[in-house]
């Protein structure tokens, strides 16, 4: 799904991963789930490039619905895949402590679940992984500049593109809750530490960017500002 010129959705608003579109080549925020592997095929051939385009795959957090096709790129094609060192043993399948599940509606959580099933669930974890700390910006097509988003996970982070004006965000923020259905930005379920997430959100208010682009909902249009102001007023709720 074309967002613009250099900035592209693989998935939906159940589970999403981006594509950076540059001159230069391509670079991959987040990898879903394993079956979502065709869906990229299918935006990389609508789009006139190919998997051979992708500099990096980098990863907002070590989930496996996040990790997705990750591995398969790396191994297949020697694609480097980039991960805060706080969660590569987490992307490499080690523990995830427990969160509590919180509210939940059967029909968003069966339609969560019949996407994974359809897609793969089954994660395939990463056997090596190129480890970033923190605020440097990455060579790789569209310079996305790391940002630290501790709160989801210890390694959780953000991707700021100046190019495509995008911040990538993960799991840091939600605008389509997948176990209750509510749509808007809001909190991401299965967060290890709440209060340290919606703390992290004070890292990405201020910059210049119009598309905040989760892991999980539409694409917010807008101020990054303003999407943290939501998810705080959500929070409070």
């Amino acid at each position: 799904m074309r967002l613009s010129p250099s900035l592209h959705r693989i998935g939906n608003d159940i589970v999403a991963a981006y594509l950076i579109v540059q001159p230069e080549g391509l670079t991959l925020v987040d990898a879903g789930l394993p079956g979502m592997y065709s869906d990229l095929r299918r935006e990389l051939d609508a789009i006139g490039r190919g998997i051979d385009d992708i500099r990096g795959v980098v990863l907002t957090h070590g989930d496996s619905d996040h990790v997705g096709f990750a591995e398969r790129l790396r191994r297949d094609r020697g694609i480097p895949v980039l991960v805060h060192s706080a969660d590569a043993a987490r992307a490499r399948g080690g523990d995830k402590p427990r969160t509590p599940m919180g509210p939940m509606r059967l029909g968003p959580l069966l339609s969560f679940a019949a996407y994974g099933v359809r897609k793969g669930m089954r994660p395939q974890w990463l056997t090596d992984v190129v480890e970033i700390t923190g605020g440097e910006t990455l060579d790789l097509p569209g310079a996305p500049r790391v940002i630290s988003m501790p709160g989801h996970s210890p390694g959780s982070v953000a991707f700021f593109s100046p190019a495509v004006r995008a911040v990538f965000v993960g799991d840091a923020l939600t605008t389509r809750h997948v176990l209750t259905g509510r749509t808007g930005p809001g909190p991401a379920p299965f967060t290890d530490e709440p209060e340290q997430a919606l703390a992290s959100l004070d890292r990405i208010a201020d910059l210049d960017a119009e598309w905040i682009l989760p892991g999980h909902g539409p694409a917010f249009h807008g101020a990054p500002s303003a999407a943290v102001a939501a998810v705080r007023a959500a929070a409070r709720a």
